[in-house]
């Protein structure tokens, strides 16, 4: 059977509009996985947990580990990244930085990732990033720098990513942006040292949306809340839809993760995740 020109025109687009709504970013949300039946129940496909809770190496026993394997493998909701990085008094920055000791938590915590089979940690960790009062700031730039590397390479002996996140100055004085973020992830130059945005901490800093058009190389993670309160979307009404503008046009199609604060997790899941999935639509369908 041939095919006429116009037929063929006609693939091209339905195969174009296909890639293009497969392209959609999906929603995902930090929480405890013992939640797992609740986020199951109301669309959730996607979950972030936390390193310190449940893959510590100074806080969770080998034993205890295996058993954290057991509840993960039974879990309805794909755990797709780890948060909670590094513990806050495990300093990367300052006249206290003890690279050995950062190295061999970190090594414990990729291959716990690898056996439970996680593939990207998302680095925030406002306080062992803490730059220390009369600490020189772009000589702490440049212990992160440094130290980052060394974390990287280590993290792709065991099949890791890694995802620089911003965090605003409230809850950090170090990267408090995500162009400042991006700036680092550039210069640490390492395959599997990407890039996380957290539109909250955006909102928090006031960074307008145009920044995310220079990132579309080094971008693997979005992560979303409302600016008041990190609350969930929804409940002021905040618009993400010029942020959402700003990814579509990389062409970013990753995972967009609710990290907020709930008044009521089980009453505020569903209507969060439709209230965020309607902008996507919005945004992405046009």
């Amino acid at each position: 059977m041939k095919l006429t020109v116009f037929s063929l025109f006609l693939f091209s687009i339905i195969s174009v509009s296909a890639q293009h709504k497969a392209g959609k970013p999906e929603i995902g949300v930090v929480a405890d996985f013992e939640q797992d039946s609740l986020l199951h129940a109301t669309g959730y496909n996607y979950l972030v947990e936390s390193i310190v809770k449940c893959f510590s190496p100074i806080k969770i026993t080998d034993q205890q580990f295996e058993e954290r394997l057991k509840q993960f493998r039974g879990l309805k909701t794909s755990v797709i990244a780890m948060n909670i990085f590094m513990p806050g008094d495990l300093k990367l920055v300052g006249p206290d930085v003890k690279e050995e000791a950062i190295l061999a938590y970190a090594k414990t915590v990729f291959e716990r990732c690898n056996r439970a089979g996680i593939t990207m940690v998302i680095w925030g960790s406002g306080g062992a990033r803490r730059v220390p009062d009369g600490f020189d700031y772009s000589k702490a730039k440049v212990q992160f720098i440094g130290i980052a590397g060394k974390v990287s390479r280590l993290a792709k002996k065991h099949k890791i990513d890694l995802a620089l996140e911003n965090l605003n100055s409230t809850e950090t004085n170090f990267i408090n942006t995500a162009e400042e973020a991006f700036d680092v992830v550039n210069k640490v130059d390492q395959p599997n040292f990407w890039l996380c945005v957290d539109i909250y901490h955006m909102l928090m800093e006031g960074e307008k949306p145009a920044i995310i058009a220079k990132t579309k190389k080094k971008l693997i993670h979005v992560d979303i809340a409302e600016k008041v309160n990190r609350a969930p979307p929804g409940v002021a009404g905040d618009d993400f839809r010029p942020y959402l503008a700003e990814l579509k046009k990389i062409g970013y199609s990753g995972k967009i993760v609710l990290e907020c604060r709930w008044e009521n997790f089980s009453k505020q899941a569903l209507s969060a995740r439709q209230n965020l999935q309607k902008q996507i639509d919005e945004v992405y369908d046009r």
